[in-house]
Order: C-alpha cells, then structure tokens, then sequence
C-alpha cells in the first residue's frame, strides 16, 4: 500500500495503491474490465463493417458484377461513418455483470471464439443484404448510379443498428439501458444521419461521389433491410445464453501458477 507500504515492498512491488483503501483495487478491477470490453468492442464493430465492405466488392467480382460500392464511396464510408460511430464505443459504461464475471487470464486472446463467429455472422448478414439489394434494384431497372447509391446507405444503416448491437457483447440491447444507456451514440448517429443526407441530395456531393436523390419508398426499404441485423444478432445472442455452459475460472498454463490474474 502506498501509505503504510515499507519502502522495500513498494520496490519490489508490480501494484503500488497510492491509498490504504481497498475499494480502490474494486475499482481498478472495473475500470480496467470496462476498458478492455470497450477495445473488444470496438474491434467487434470495425472488422466486420471493413470486412462486409471488401466481400461485397469480391463478391460483384466474382459473380461478374458491376461493383455495387465506388472507391471513392467506401473511403468516405471509411472516413466519416466508421470513425464516427466507432468513437462511441469508448464512452461505453461499465456492464451491470462486469464485477460478477470469473477472472481472465492475462495471456488471453482479445478475438475469442465467440468474437471471431460474430465477426463472420455480421459480415455474411452485411453482405447478403447490401448486395442482395444492389442486385434487386439493378433487376427493376434502376440506374448503375442510383443502386449504388441504394447500396452505400444500405450498408450505412447497416453499421447503425449494429452499432447497438455492439454496445453488449451477450447481454441483450433491446431494452432502455440497452438502446439509450450512451448519449454519444445518439449525438454520433444524428451527424452521421447529416453527412449521408448531404451525400446523397446536394449536388456537389452528388458530383463527387457519384450518388443519386432517392425516393422515401427508398428508405423504407433500406431501413427495414439494415435494421435486420439488430433483430438477427440480439437473436444469436438469445441462443448464446440459452444454451453456453457456465464460466469457469480458466486455469492458468503450467509453470505460469504463480501468476496473478485479473
């Protein structure tokens, strides 16, 4: 301890509290799980958005399709809605369970089974339904430059209802703490709501990203297409808590004993 801690022992220590007060190892304990949960998070958002951006592209390619989404439209998907919505993971609160888990052990990978599955899952749901829909359009007849306008909102609204998602990793979202619990998600989708209005109504946005006006049948549409993955992965997480066997403190690996763990 950092009061009544002899001199020798705060050498030799790898902790040092700068109080005698044990609640603050209860809060170092939280702050550092909450921090770690909200760079799994973050991660969780980023890869697959990335990933559903470059399998849509492999996909037109390989089924011999125009591209559904231009260079210049996935950089500004890059720019200003992934950074934008992906800042608002790290003023995540502290879950409700975050002290009540098992310690983790330090040698423990941050993408773990689970994060690698949904990271697959989201970008299959991402995928099928932006290209899904850039296809659909093209059939009506809708110009090259109006489905691929079709195409990058989709996946625009896409990235804001997995956005949600993201904010628990098991614990259901659907649900007001879940949905209003960070302020700055509401403040990131309301600019992001701005920038793509302005992408695709004012004409030098149009010029420049090759973009078109789209009707309000059309966001009809592409809302209750994006918004699928909401219902989708609050879903595969009901299924995860139905049927996972209860954590277990993990054992640490051989001639690793003495290691503490948090």
């Amino acid at each position: 301890m950092g009061r009544k801690g002899t001199a020798v022992s705060r050498e030799a220590s790898e902790m040092v509290l700068i109080d005698d007060n044990f609640a603050t190892i209860i809060a170092a304990v939280e702050e550092g799980r909450t921090v770690f949960d909200n760079l799994k998070k973050a991660i969780l958002f980023i890869l697959p958005t990335n990933g559903g951006e470059a399998f849509i592209l492999v996909t037109a390619i390989l089924l011999g399709r125009a591209l559904p989404i231009t260079p210049v439209q996935i950089l500004w998907i890059n720019m200003i809605t992934a950074v934008t919505l992906a800042l608002t993971l790290a003023f995540e609160p502290p879950e409700s369970n975050v002290l009540r888990r098992t310690p983790r052990h330090p040698r423990e990978a941050i993408l773990s089974p689970l994060l690698i599955w949904r990271i697959a899952f989201v970008t299959l749901i991402i995928v099928a339904g932006t290209f899904g829909l850039f296809v659909w359009y093209r059939e009506q007849g809708a110009e090259l430059s109006y489905a691929r306008t079709i195409a990058v909102n989709t996946l625009v609204l896409f990235e804001i209802f997995y956005l949600f998602n993201t904010r628990y990793i098991r614990e259901p979202v659907l649900n007001r703490r879940g949905l209003t619990g960070n302020h700055y998600v509401f403040w990131a989708i309301g600019i992001l709501i701005i920038f793509q209005w302005s992408l695709t109504y004012l004409p030098p946005a149009q010029s420049l990203f090759g973009t078109t006006a789209l009707r309000w049948q059309d966001w009809v549409i592409m809302t209750t297409i994006g918004s699928s993955v909401l219902f989708l992965v609050e879903g595969e997480k009901l299924l995860l808590r139905k049927f996972r066997r209860p954590e277990r403190t993990p054992e640490p690996p051989s001639g690793a004993g003495t290691e503490q763990k948090l």
